[in-house]
């Protein structure tokens, strides 16, 4: 499975690419929605793991951007945040994403979220 994380906080990005590729996932990384966006158009992605506030483009223009095309209109999105679910939940519709995982990032449940998402299609999950 080919998996993109978009964050801008490069320690983070590291962490995640490092934890997601030792489990045997292709990782592919980008440091801001734009780049996570030309990334989108060029190749495919089974998963879309994508912080919420980012320059340039932030995660929930990135989200709505990517549910705009057919390829993508399925792809699950595991969605960061460190402002909490409720503040999400206020500035934009939820259904967007697969998954709201809190930071700091739990790993485990995070690659138990990942793992699930190999084999179902669940559409809306909290952590």
């Amino acid at each position: 499975m080919k998996i993109l994380i978009v964050d801008d906080n490069k320690f983070i990005l590291n962490n995640l690419s490092s934890l997601v590729s030792a489990e045997g996932y292709y990782v592919e990384t980008a440091c801001n929605g734009l780049a996570a966006s030309e990334k989108l158009e060029n190749d495919q992605y089974q998963v879309v793991i994508i912080d919420h506030l980012m320059p340039i483009m932030d995660g929930i223009q990135l989200s709505k951007h990517l549910r705009q095309h057919k390829r993508y209109i399925n792809t699950p999105i595991i969605f960061m945040t460190s402002q909490g679910q409720a503040a999400v939940q206020k500035v934009c519709n939820t259904a967007l994403f697969t998954a709201i995982v809190e930071k700091p990032i739990d790993e485990e449940n995070l690659m138990m979220l990942i793992n699930d998402l190999q084999s179902s299609n669940t559409r809306y999950l909290s952590l």
